[in-house]
């Protein structure tokens, strides 16, 4: 991010030297010119005075900063070519669409156990309500049907002002995580009820653990917008740092409290808090209707962003293409409707989970952050090449991103093997 933001800054700056020099030979003597780098005068020429570009570099550990907010988006078009740059906005645009799949299949699922009447030991082709001939299944399709309806027409508006809908997503979430958690130890505690007995390793597991742990961490493309804000960045890493650790451990707990307090862990976690009919108090059915609804409230509050995101990058991808009836309804629709009918397909979520994570989420987390360090390292301007960056990563050796990649590359072919072995992991 902050070779980028040097890289932007010298661009502008250079630029604007360009500028300079055309009102230089423009005042000197009025004849044309066919020297293809000096430029047209903009608005850019009156942002920095002729002594800043004449003594340049004034300061020019200034440009190693983190103070302008630099996108992934930005930093692929700055230092990726242009097949480089449709590569990632491929890979983007994948894993949001395996995104928007999960969330919709999580929605309707969650609807389905709790609005159906019969809930254990049932299949897809169980009956949802005895009186009534509407299978699971059938049910299911509809929910995201009606879903569809009603939350795919945000995908042709901008979602703006979102800071009271994050505030309560981040307080539901947080609400919820530690009820879970809560009830986990309680049931543990529990000696009449019948807990969890986990073994120590499953080896077929292991590629959707990769693909749960890579999608469960995909946050670092949030790190600009939230960075940049910070006035004291003196510190960044060791916050950071904390702030990773604390993210782990809350996941460690989340999880050793499930699998040991529950016999069966379920795909969507959240399920295992469906009421049953057991003999609750009302607190307790408050509770359980909570915890089995909270993906239902976060999630539709996620997917219309999410949808809007998708929607951007893919007229990013086709902005060479002009046609307005392509960016203003077909990439749209592009962009809501192929996630719906995967999730119709199937509701397997750990799978889905399991193969958005180790595909289109493994090239995010790994493949993209690491060529983009290799790219910008090779990228610093010539003068800039001394000067201190304070960002600079502790892992300065070229050894280190290849290693990324090649655990990248684990990853893949772990979950290809999976996949071809167990072929029916989508189903």
């Amino acid at each position: 991010m902050a070779i980028s933001n040097a890289i932007i800054q010298w661009q502008k700056v250079e630029r604007m030297k360009r500028i300079s020099r055309y009102f230089q030979l423009a005042s000197a003597a009025p004849v044309s010119t066919d020297d293809e780098d000096v430029s047209e005068p903009n608005e850019d020429s009156l942002m920095l005075p002729t002594e800043y570009l004449q003594n340049f570099p004034s300061e020019p550990q200034k440009f190693f900063t983190l103070d302008i907010k630099v996108e992934m988006s930005e930093m692929a078009t700055t230092l990726y070519s242009k097949s480089g740059q449709y590569i990632f906005y491929i890979c983007l645009c994948l894993y949001l669409y395996g995104d928007l799949t999960i969330y919709s299949a999580a929605v309707a699922k969650t609807i389905v156990d709790t609005s159906c009447s019969t809930k254990t030991n049932v299949t897809d082709e169980h009956l949802c309500w005895e009186s009534y001939n509407f299978t699971r299944r059938t049910m299911y399709k509809l929910y995201l049907g009606l879903f569809l309806i009603l939350f795919g027409p945000y995908v042709f508006f901008n979602v703006q002002k979102t800071k009271y809908l994050q505030f309560f997503t981040s307080g539901s979430r947080w609400l919820a995580f530690s009820l879970m958690i809560g009830l986990g130890i309680h049931r543990l505690l529990n000696p009449a009820l019948e807990h969890g007995k986990p073994k120590m390793e499953i080896a077929s597991g292991l590629p959707t653990l990769l693909g749960s742990c890579v999608y469960s961490f995909m946050c670092h493309h949030s790190l600009p917008s939230l960075i940049m804000p910070i006035k004291d960045k003196s510190r960044l890493f060791s916050k950071l740092a904390l702030d990773y650790m604390v993210i782990l451990l809350f996941y460690l707990i989340l999880a050793l409290t499930a699998v040991f307090a529950f016999p069966n862990v379920l795909d969507l976690y959240t399920l295992n808090f469906v009421p049953d009919g057991s003999n609750y108090t009302a607190f307790d059915e408050l509770v359980s209707y909570f915890l089995a609804l909270f993906p239902v409230f976060t999630l539709t509050a996620s997917f219309p962003i999410i949808a809007v995101t998708l929607r951007s990058n893919l007229q990013a991808m086709f902005a060479p293409y002009e046609w307005r009836i392509l960016h203003l309804f077909i990439l749209p629709l592009l962009a809501v409707i192929p996630p719906i009918f995967i999730a119709m397909s199937t509701e397997n979520i750990e799978a889905l989970v399991g193969v958005t994570g180790s595909f289109a989420g493994v090239i995010i987390q790994y493949v993209i952050p690491a060529t983009l360090v290799m790219f910008a390292r090779k990228s610093i301007p010539e003068l800039l090449i001394t000067v201190p960056n304070f960002y600079s990563t502790p892992f300065k050796s070229f050894i280190w991103p290849l290693l990324v990649i090649g655990w990248a590359a684990v990853s893949i072919i772990l979950v290809t093997y999976d996949i071809v072995h167990n072929r029916d992991v989508l189903l």
